[in-house]
């Protein structure tokens, strides 16, 4: 549990003024990284960091995202993880605020603590489920008292065990709710990052059988296999999700997110339209890489994932325990391809590694780009 003390707050701020001070430097070269020379950017706000970056290099950044793991011992290990990892000096690093809310204090424990501890700057997740004011209000000045000046406000996922998301008497409605909430009571103290979803949000994503009509051409070049039930966010429902993500970055969203995704054109289609309807926030790409065939399928389905024909085809062939390994080889050459085609397309400033709490699979990856930090 975060206990607020000045102590405490001394020595956030004391780490922060120290990887400050360290990282004045206009640019540094990592060896044996393919991007060159790349620049190091004064440490706070992401939105500030990001606009620091590309005045500099058309070469992407990283960051990486994790999770609160549920044992004293699991934590111990993601410290152990995150120091690691953070020798690839990823521009932020995230952390869930976990479902339900159930992590709340072990978030931004762990946030504050990385911050200081890591030298690495953490965009902490604040979502609305199980959410009311009180606690909202005590993640967000846990997290300036503690020296962080970046938050995801998310809606969140329904509770465990609940199939609808409900909001909380007391509490916010959805994100949007969220982002003007931080904005009124903080100002422009937090850069806030907002959620974006390529194929349209989960929640809008309904079976083709109910559109009563057949599909357009933009809704089959997004459609969805769930459980063998061809799904799609409709041409309507996808006018709604950009209108309400507009809202959301006019309200005070800074940078967007995106959920993981794995079709290349479908991202490609998504920022077209954001920029099309005025949405001008960087658009960071969520990369969810593939670890086993049995979690990739329950993770794509839950998202409502649009997996490609031919992935999908490769995806089959290789189930099964026996073929693990070459199950993990092929996922490692399709993620790296698509990391290639987001950055060769030049509308993306980095790349946003879900790494599950874990460095090996995220590590090959980098190895595979060239962006692998030896130390």
């Amino acid at each position: 549990m975060y206990v607020k003390t000045a102590a405490a707050a001394a020595v956030a701020a004391g780490a922060l003024y120290y990887y400050l001070k360290r990282s004045r430097t206009l640019t540094e070269e990592f060896e044996g990284d393919a991007r060159g020379r790349v620049p190091v950017v004064t440490p706070g706000k992401i939105s500030h960091m990001i606009n620091e970056w590309v005045a500099v290099t058309k070469q992407p950044f990283i960051s990486f995202e994790y999770f609160p793991p549920r044992t004293p011992e699991g934590v111990d290990k993601l410290h152990k993880t995150i120091a690691e990892m953070g020798k690839q000096k990823p521009l932020f690093v995230d952390f869930t605020w976990g479902a339900g809310g159930a992590t709340s204090e072990l978030t931004l424990d762990l946030s504050t603590k990385s911050q200081a501890q890591h030298g690495v700057i953490v965009n902490m997740h604040l979502t609305c489920t199980n959410q009311e004011r009180e606690k909202c209000d005590f993640g967000l000045a846990g997290a300036k008292e503690g020296g962080i000046k970046n938050i995801v406000a998310l809606r969140g996922d329904p509770p465990k065990g609940q199939e609808k998301w409900e909001a909380t008497e007391g509490g916010f409605n959805c994100a949007l709710d969220l982002v003007k909430y931080i904005r009124a009571g903080y100002g422009d103290f937090f850069s806030i990052q907002v959620a974006g979803y390529p194929e349209g949000h989960p929640d809008r994503i309904t079976p083709v059988k109910d559109l009563g009509r057949p599909m357009t051409a933009s809704e089959k070049a997004r459609v969805v296999d769930v459980d063998g039930v061809e799904h799609v966010c409709s041409d309507e429902e996808m006018t709604k999700e950009l209108a309400y993500l507009k809202e959301k970055i006019d309200a005070g969203g800074d940078v967007i997110i995106t959920q993981l995704f794995y079709d290349f054109d479908v991202f490609v289609t998504f920022v077209e339209q954001c920029r099309k309807i005025g949405i001008h926030a960087p658009i960071l790409p969520g990369i969810m890489p593939l670890n086993a065939h049995g979690g990739f399928m329950r993770m794509t389905g839950f998202c409502k994932t649009r997996i490609p024909p031919g992935m999908k085809a490769k995806v089959e062939e290789l189930k099964g325990d026996d073929k693990k390994a070459a199950f993990i080889e092929y996922g490692l050459d399709y993620i790296t391809e698509l990391c290639k085609k987001l950055v060769d397309s030049g509308l993306v400033p980095g790349l946003h590694f879900y790494s599950l709490n874990q460095s090996e699979r995220t590590f090959q990856l980098l190895k595979k780009l060239g962006y692998f930090r030896a130390c």
